[in-house]
């Protein structure tokens, strides 16, 4: 059922519901209230949307900053490759953005709550704060796509909120992972084969691989061919999100060869049910005695190592740390991964490591074919180290 007006020489319909759901009595009560706007010289269209914003005011009124932000997380949970990305999200908005104005109506933030809310922290936190503005810009994003709130984002960097700060960079000191000297490797990795357990076997594998501690905590055995000497990385794994393929030295895949025989689960380096955690071998370096070094530190270690002692072209080297090509003009015309040529590189890395090991030993790793080597040796041979 529907209610004609005619409004400057144009009709126009209102719904007044359907039939079947709207008595007919009711119907003339709602087309008796269009007459009265009528008589009142307004447009009973005009009202209508007018009533429909003030309701959706009213609702946004009643979302809070806290409301849509877990709304956010919940909206984009499914699209994060790391599940613990939505309880970061969550943990910093918490921490910060929410006791200044969680419980605010999302219409009303603005450049002073979010300015107030990233003070307590630009320059003692920098980073964090950064990520802070940027989720802060995220969930206000979202509100006003769901009409919970109108005009320019208060969160936004550019051309507001970079007026009122200096600039991350002009903040931030640069804090590299502390990392060993490339000419101590050898006697490390020496000090590395005397301690026991899933983590000391998981670091040795990051060394060798150069790979990062995410990296080699995850490799799982579907990603490993023993038979091509190589460590198939898939794209959810890695930081640029794009698959990479590792070589493996002799070193490496002796190591694999042992990490087999102790296989408990689909982890190459398990230790419980459900492999390593994040901390495992920073608690080794700790019960090493090494709190100076870190396990993400070795891959400066190897950049060290490759750029002052070998001739390798800084392209194989950044490809071997799976680091992504900045220039986009040489991006473009990349095409291949260098396998041969990193595959030399990761045996040159091992050989360095391992220089100082048993002659008996080296000899060993080098002599035979891959199918002798891994299926001729008996653990005892794999657990490397002084005879």
């Amino acid at each position: 059922m529907v209610f004609y007006v005619q409004s400057t020489g144009k009709r126009t319909e209102i719904g007044l519901g359907s039939f079947t759901d709207v008595p007919l009595s009711v119907a003339r009560e709602k087309a008796a209230e269009q007459r009265q706007i009528l008589k009142a010289g307004l447009n009973p269209l005009h009202e209508k949307r007018k009533l429909r914003n003030e309701q959706k005011l009213k609702a946004a009124k009643a979302m809070s900053f806290a409301d849509c932000a877990r709304a956010y997380v919940e909206a984009n949970r499914s699209g994060w490759s790391n599940s613990k990305h939505a309880q970061q999200w969550s943990n910093t908005l918490e921490q910060y953005a929410f006791p200044i104005f969680g419980d605010s109506p999302v219409a009303e933030v603005d450049t002073a709550l979010v300015s107030k809310c990233l003070q307590q922290i630009w320059n003692s936190k920098n980073e964090t704060a950064s990520r802070l503005r940027g989720r802060i810009e995220s969930v206000l994003d979202w509100a006003t796509v769901h009409q919970f709130r109108e005009g320019e984002n208060p969160a936004r960097w550019r051309g507001h909120l970079d007026k009122l700060f200096p600039k991350p960079s002009k903040v931030q000191k640069v804090e590299h992972h502390a990392a060993l000297p490339y000419v101590e490797i050898s006697s490390f990795i020496m000090s590395l084969h005397q301690q026991v357990g899933f983590a000391a076997k998981c670091l040795e594998f990051t060394i060798l691989t150069a790979a990062r501690t995410g990296e080699s905590i995850g490799a799982t055995w579907d990603e490993i061919d023993l038979a091509a000497k190589v460590w198939n990385v898939p794209a959810i794994r890695m930081k640029a999100k794009k698959p990479h393929r590792v070589p493996l030295s002799l070193q490496a895949l002796a190591l694999l060869s042992e990490m087999e025989s102790l296989r408990i689960n689909d982890y190459v380096f398990s230790g419980t049910k459900k492999g390593l955690s994040n901390m495992a071998m920073l608690q080794l370096l700790k019960r090493m005695n090494r709190n100076n070094i870190t396990p993400h530190g070795f891959r400066s270690t190897f950049r060290d190592w490759a750029a002052e002692t070998t001739s390798y072209p800084n392209e194989v080297v950044e490809m071997a740390l799976a680091h992504v090509i900045q220039n986009q003009a040489e991006a473009a015309y990349r095409r291949g991964d260098l396998f041969d040529k990193r595959a030399n590189l990761m045996q040159d890395w091992a050989d360095f490591a391992y220089q100082n090991q048993s002659k008996d030993v080296d000899a060993e790793l080098r002599k035979g074919s891959l199918a002798e080597r891994l299926n001729g040796l008996d653990n005892s041979f794999f657990r490397r180290g002084p005879r």
